[in-house]
């Protein structure tokens, strides 16, 4: 079953990650730093490593064993790096997965000396939890990775970053990252993009 949903999610994953490089490689600088946090394999970071210039790192509670970027272990709360270590921090549908996002905003916030990179989904427009929650169950199930189905809206997303000592430099409030035929139900208004100033010291 985790098979065959892998499968399935593989083209969708692939229209995901292009759209997602042009957004984000945008907002980047050749040279600079990347650190993903809960980078799975680190596919999207290592393409935006190669386009852009990048030196890119990542943070998984779980290492998997073929990884495209070096992938350092981590407890899921405190990052193990210093402050202002990494020049960019990136978090790719990673807070919706956790317990105390404001914890790990926090953290990295802390890490990163230049910019945070958040995209995540966000409620809000008409059906939009179970429309999110069908999209996050599929692109996680197979691969065993736990969904708690909670999404803030707009602003809950606002009054985290605040909360956590970060501004926005700019947000999109609407993406198609999905096949034609899927952003209908499942992109558009349902995903979010910031990027985001740490606070200074």
């Amino acid at each position: 079953m985790k098979a065959l949903l892998r499968k399935l999610h593989a083209p969708v994953y692939e229209r995901r990650q292009r759209a997602l490089l042009r957004l984000i490689g945008g907002c980047l600088t050749s040279g600079e730093s990347l650190l993903d946090i809960g980078c799975g394999s680190g596919t999207l970071s290592g393409a935006l490593a190669r386009e852009c210039g990048l030196e890119a790192r990542g943070l998984e509670t779980h290492p998997r064993k073929q990884c495209v970027i070096p992938v350092d272990p981590y407890d899921g709360e405190t990052i193990p790096h210093e402050d202002n270590s990494f020049d960019n921090v990136l978090l790719a549908d990673v807070l919706h997965h956790e317990e105390q996002p404001l914890r790990l905003l926090e953290e990295a916030c802390r890490v990163a000396a230049k910019r945070v990179i958040v995209k995540d989904h966000k409620t809000g427009p008409i059906l939009a939890w179970p429309r999110i929650s069908l999209i996050d169950w599929a692109a996680n199930a197979g691969y065993g990775v736990r969904c708690l189905y909670r999404y803030p809206d707009l602003r809950e997303w606002h009054d985290l970053f605040q909360k956590s000592g970060l501004s926005i430099h700019k947000e999109h409030k609407s993406l198609d990252i999905y096949p034609f035929f899927l952003n209908a139900l499942f992109g558009r208004q349902l995903q979010y993009l910031a990027v985001l100033n740490p606070a200074a010291p």
